[in-house]
């Protein structure tokens, strides 16, 4: 049984799903740039565990977003003279490029925020029947104290919550008159850039306001498993399980939260907005895709992840020799016993690349056909053969 570590509890669960398929939900990506090691080891991470758990015998209904209309969108628009809309597609094009050639397993659906307005309206008719939504002359806002329990994701102090927010690309946009500087719009009344009609006046929808509303219109009020990067947790992901909780009324408003470590870059974290990348596409102009996806997975997914060029290269060497020692063959069903089935209870204890990886090499040179072939599978399970 596949076992993650769960933000919110903070500890190794069991990821216990009570309908017929695992329901997941993946933050995607804001589409202004190309797509980063950062963004492709975060989205491989989900690629493995939709994986894992399809391997296993468990049907996996996987939904991610792409937040198609955002501040960081509309600045980057403005910088380079192009429309927002060209910008968005343009890049999102070229995420789905990078990420196929990384043989990635797609998602079962890729919503868009611009596509998704009813069912935000309808979230947030909900928070205002539960009486946790106030309007003010920018937007309509969540009141943090409408949600006992706001915080808990994240363990932050509210001083620190505060610090945080201050960076966000849309605080400037915040209304002053907040009951609580916490408090996060609904809906932004604005005066430049895209707007769309609401049942409040026109406006853009706030960041988290997207997810919860795309979560409950395509897998329901309840999941089992929400993820994305760490850098998410405060506010993004804070703020989701307030308004979806306090509108369902229902909880947990997703049974795990997994969440994958920064790449990093000269010690600082890999990001668009510091212009602090390495590129999916540069990196596969020197290496295969499945060396790639072999050394980005092979570093716990919750741990942070310096790049390195030097281990880049020696994970080319890793996969070819993967490669020549498992053969082409068929794959096999994985055994009760056996290195294969040590492997597979690796992956399936949370994630654990490293030592699967680990017991597969070594295996892979002494083995007969039939060990080969469950071999071949938890090696293609991780997608480096």
């Amino acid at each position: 049984m596949l076992r993650l570590y769960d933000t919110r509890r903070r500890a190794i669960h069991p990821v216990r799903a009570p309908g017929r398929a695992v329901t997941m939900y993946v933050c995607g990506v804001t589409p202004y740039d190309t797509t980063h090691l950062g963004h492709a080891r975060t989205f491989l991470t989900f690629d493995l565990l939709a994986r894992i758990l399809e391997a296993t015998g468990h049907p996996v209904r996987y939904v991610q977003n792409v937040t198609d209309i955002d501040e960081s969108i509309l600045q980057r628009a403005a910088r380079d003279n192009v429309g927002w809309r060209e910008l968005g597609k343009r890049e999102e094009r070229a995420y789905l490029a990078d990420m196929k050639r990384l043989r990635w397993r797609r998602p079962d659906v890729i919503c868009h925020a611009t596509q998704e307005l009813p069912a935000m309206f309808t979230l947030v008719r909900a928070l205002e029947r539960r009486g946790a939504a106030y309007t003010l002359p920018r937007g309509v806002y969540f009141p943090v104290a409408a949600q006992p329990r706001y915080g808990e994701l994240s363990g932050l102090s509210a001083a620190a919550m505060k610090r945080i927010l201050v960076g966000q690309d849309d605080a400037k946009l915040e209304d002053p008159g907040r009951r609580d500087p916490r408090d996060f719009a609904l809906w932004r009344f604005v005066d430049d850039g895209p707007t769309w009609p609401s049942p409040w006046g026109r406006g853009r929808p706030g960041w988290h306001l997207e997810c919860s509303s795309m979560i409950r219109h395509h897998l329901g009020d309840q999941i089992d498993i929400h993820g994305g990067g760490a850098d998410l947790i405060y506010p993004h992901h804070e703020n989701e399980i307030a308004q979806s909780e306090t509108a369902s009324r229902k909880r947990p408003f997703s049974r795990t939260w997994a969440h994958v470590g920064a790449m990093r870059l000269g010690g600082k974290k890999m990001s668009k907005s510091d212009g602090n990348m390495v590129f999916v596409r540069d990196a596969l102009n020197v290496t295969d895709p499945r060396a790639l996806r072999l050394y980005l997975l092979d570093r716990h997914y919750r741990k942070p992840f310096d790049h390195d060029e030097a281990s880049l290269d020696r994970a080319r060497l890793r996969a070819a020799a993967l490669g020549d020692a498992l053969g082409r063959g068929r794959s096999g069903a994985v055994g009760r016993a056996g290195p294969a089935r040590e492997a597979l209870s690796a992956l399936e204890d949370d994630l654990n690349v490293v030592r699967a990886l680990k017991i597969v090499e070594w295996a892979a040179p002494r083995a007969e056909a039939a060990e080969r072939a469950e071999l071949r599978t938890v090696a293609r399970i991780v997608g480096v053969i």
